[in-house]
This record gives structure tokens, C-alpha cells and sequence, in this order.
């Protein structure tokens, strides 16, 4: 059996912090999330428009935001009877641009 010879400072992360990404890893594991993820890039969109915009009722796309606003995906703001959401930060927007990215780099 070969062994490497060559020493190297290996700190994985801690098992609390890979449970977390874990966690968060697994709401974008879902097609429709991750349309839903794709129409609120740089904008601030209400639940029927983003509804509408992927083909799904309003009931489904509300219990998908819900999933994703507990994990700190979006957050929203009200403004009467509608109610906007958005990316919660550039960091969801990066993550999802990268893996955009990298699933059109053959």
C-alpha cells in the first residue's frame, strides 16, 4: 500500500458546522426550490408572481418559502395583503450562481 510522504495541516470543520451545511445543502436539493431560488436573484418578488412564473399553485410555492425563510434562504416584507420575498442575502445569490456556473462548464 502507498503512503504519502508528503505532511500536511488537515483541520476539518467541526461536526456541528458539516450538520448545518448539511442541512441548508438539502433545500437546494429540491428543482423546485431552486426555480423559485432563480426568480428572486436580484429582486424582490410577491408569492403569486413567483407562482405563476413556474407553474405552481400559490399553496405550494408559500410551504416552499416557509422551508427556505427557517433556513435563512428568504425573507420577506409585507405591504398590505402581499407579501414580497427575496434572497436573504448575496450569499444565496452566490451559491446559486456558482452552481449555475459550474453545471455549464462542460
Amino acid at each position: 500500500m502507498l503512503r504519502c510522504t508528503q505532511e500536511i495541516d488537515i483541520t476539518p470543520i467541526k461536526e456541528d458546522e458539516a450538520i448545518r451545511i448539511a442541512q441548508l445543502l438539502k433545500v437546494f436539493a429540491d428543482p423546485g426550490r431552486i426555480q423559485i431560488l432563480s426568480v428572486l436573484v436580484d429582486k424582490e418578488v410577491c408569492v403569486s408572481h413567483i407562482a405563476e412564473s413556474i407553474g405552481k399553485s400559490i399553496s405550494a410555492v408559500s410551504h416552499q418559502l416557509s422551508l427556505m425563510r427557517s433556513q435563512r434562504i428568504v425573507r420577506y416584507v409585507k405591504d398590505g395583503k402581499n407579501t414580497y420575498y427575496t434572497l436573504d442575502d448575496e450569499h444565496v445569490a452566490d451559491v446559486l450562481k456558482s452552481v449555475i456556473e459550474h453545471i455549464k462548464h462542460a
